[in-house]
């Protein structure tokens, strides 16, 4: 289907537009009464969404980010699926899955009651996915762009045989500096430190968390609600989680940022990823004909917590 055709099939005047985005991916452009958005095509990846009333994006994109087949974006909520994190050494397969570098299939679009819009977006096995996991899926990404931002995404085992899964939604948010800015609602919550990268160190959190130096850890049993505090924005990031029982917070810092090509060498302080996910010891068996919805709303409220 091309721009065109898409625009009839799913186009809503005035609302939606499907049209070529960077790279020449298609990207879905959202305007309405609520917020502006912008979903990507390629990764079935949100890139952009702000409220109207709201003077700074949600999301985090990077300005290095490329938009080429085969190579991840740098920004957004990637798709993080069937797997999170690092692949098997020797595997042949890339970090976090497979989808986030795959083309998506626009599956439906609609205006809800208060004006929010909805859109469903798809992708199953094919041969070249059964290439890299040998497994029938079928994998659904549901977004309600509104006075909050919804996402839900429904993995479903069509075959004979357990999925076993680890999944996420790798939310890039947009922070005034992350070295003033705090994630509240993991206090007493147990965490493995991923720095560096092959540590498997537990500790436990004390208080919330700030950010003086490269964090990557994921978080155990966690609470449903997460909040990042953003004096400098003046802003909280709420995140209200279902269907996830691990989180994983992440900063690169310094050096990690200038060895990342996509990636500016001083973006670190503008960006914070919370991700909701289900990995470590929140991984999925999903049996034959069963559904797992991995769902998160984000909302902005403008009063801080300081």
């Amino acid at each position: 289907m091309d721009i065109a055709q898409a625009n009839e099939a799913f186009g809503i005047p005035g609302v939606l537009q499907i049209c070529a985005g960077a790279g020449g991916f298609p990207l879905i452009a959202i305007d309405n009464a609520h917020a502006r958005a912008e979903v990507c095509g390629y990764g079935g990846q949100v890139l952009s969404y702000r409220p109207v009333d709201e003077p700074h994006d949600l999301l985090f994109k990077s300005r290095q980010a490329w938009f080429q087949a085969g190579k991840a974006i740098k920004g957004g909520i990637p798709i993080c699926w069937p797997w999170f994190g690092s692949a098997p050494p020797g595997s042949g397969r890339g970090d976090h899955g497979f989808v986030r570098t795959r083309h998506w299939r626009l599956l439906a679009t609609e205006v809800m009651v208060d004006g929010a819009t909805r859109l469903r977006l798809g992708i199953h096995d094919d041969e070249v996915s059964r290439a890299l996991w040998p497994h029938a899926f079928s994998l659904e990404l549901e977004i309600i762009v509104g006075r909050r931002l919804s996402l839900e995404l429904i993995s479903h085992n069509p075959g004979a045989t357990p999925l076993h899964l680890t999944q996420g939604l790798h939310s890039y948010f947009r922070v005034g500096d992350v070295r003033r800015t705090q994630v509240l609602g993991l206090a007493g919550y147990d965490y493995i430190d991923k720095v560096p990268a092959d540590s498997d160190a537990v500790h436990t959190q004390s208080g919330p968390i700030n950010f003086d130096g490269p964090v990557n850890r994921i978080y155990l049993d966690t609470a449903d609600e997460l909040i990042i505090d953003d004096p400098v924005f003046g802003r909280s990031i709420v995140i209200a989680r279902t269907g996830s029982r691990s989180a994983v917070v992440w900063n690169p810092w310094i050096e990690q940022s200038r060895a990342m090509a996509d990636f500016g060498d001083d973006e670190y302080h503008e960006m914070l990823c919370v991700e909701s996910t289900n990995t470590a010891t929140d991984a999925l068996e999903l049996l034959p004909g069963a559904t797992h919805r991995l769902g998160t709303v984000y909302s902005i409220r403008r009063d801080t917590l300081d």
